[in-house]
């Protein structure tokens, strides 16, 4: 029941994520926004943790958990934007 949860917190950190960040941004479907949610939530511990927000060992609540969902995002975005051709010079 436990990993239910992760994945339901994860879904809805991920939509609110994406919600903040305009563009299109991040895999899409359900089960992508959910991998990113709960990829985010370890990305939100891991910060919480550097930053002194959290203990050592001590999981990322909901606001940690969409804060590396952002984060996870504003990369995704680096690494797969698409690039556009320069303008033909006249």
């Amino acid at each position: 029941m436990d990993y239910v949860w992760i994945a339901i917190v994860g879904l809805c950190a991920a939509a609110i994520a994406k919600l903040v960040l305009p563009g299109r941004n991040g895999p899409r479907g359900v089960i992508g926004t959910t991998l990113v949610g709960v990829a985010g939530s370890f990305v939100g511990s891991f910060l919480g943790q550097f930053f002194g927000f959290y203990r050592p060992g001590e999981a990322a609540g909901f606001l940690g958990s969409i804060v590396g969902a952002i984060v996870i995002l504003l990369i995704w975005d680096r690494l797969f934007k698409e690039k556009t051709p320069p303008a033909a010079a006249k």
